[in-house]
């Protein structure tokens, strides 16, 4: 294997890295909300990440918005060092039962504001919250929320996406619903058991042809045949 080939092949490896970090990067670079145990009718672990999308700035508060039209009986925030929280509570425009509670009022939104130097610039921090009863019969929940930079500048975190357009520039942190999506029921076991090894071989196997492919067509081209001198003079 020629050196020639071995700098080619690296060059294309990082080349490929770079965007993929890129990609990357500029998926997760908004606020966003996840959870390890949401499931209808329980309690949730809701996890909001907040990126400071600055070169120069820090974030030093953030306001989240819970859901008015699909109230928590219960919302317990995560206590941070650096950090004040502060919790509003709103009544609520017509009672709405939670389980086994007829909710008249109920908390709408949860601040944090740094006490500190915040979140520095090009890093990122999270918030939780501990929140129930997560609703039944809801695919997703929306938490819009506010993220206001050292100078001043406030970002909204909240509009929503459209199916068929293009995704908004500060869509706002949704919480998909696992547990609301109907799995597909498989038709035997064997065919359950069998799903997952296929498609990893077959994904392996696309993998191999493309490096296949990538080494050869970085293959060095081989030289055209130089005609022997004696050969030449005799023909003359």
């Amino acid at each position: 294997m020629s050196k020639r080939f071995v700098l080619r092949a690296a060059a294309i490896a990082a080349a490929s890295t770079l965007v993929l970090a890129g990609a990357a990067t500029s998926a997760s670079a908004h606020v966003t909300v996840s959870s390890p145990d949401a499931k209808p009718g329980g309690y949730a672990k809701l996890v909001f990440r907040v990126p400071t999308e600055s070169d120069t700035t820090s974030t030093t508060k953030l306001v989240v918005s819970l859901p008015k039209d699909h109230p928590f009986a219960h919302v317990g925030a995560l206590v941070k060092d650096g950090w004040k929280v502060e919790k509003k509570t709103e009544k609520l425009a017509a009672p709405v039962k939670v389980g086994d509670v007829n909710l008249s009022e109920a908390v709408t939104t949860v601040t944090w504001t740094a006490t500190g130097a915040g979140i520095p610039p090009n890093d990122f921090d999270e918030f939780a919250l501990s929140v129930g009863r997560i609703p039944e019969g809801v695919d997703a929940l929306s938490f819009p929320a506010d993220q206001t930079y050292s100078d001043g500048e406030v970002v909204k975190w909240a509009e929503a996406a459209k199916d068929g357009a293009d995704a908004p520039e500060h869509p706002a942190p949704t919480l998909k619903l696992a547990a609301a999506i109907t799995p597909v029921a498989a038709t035997t076991a064997e065919s359950t058991d069998s799903s997952d090894p296929v498609a990893r071989w077959l994904g392996a196997g696309g993998l191999a042809v493309g490096l296949l492919g990538l080494a050869f067509g970085l293959r060095p081209r081989k030289a055209a045949p130089v005609a022997d001198a004696g050969t030449t003079k005799a023909q003359s």
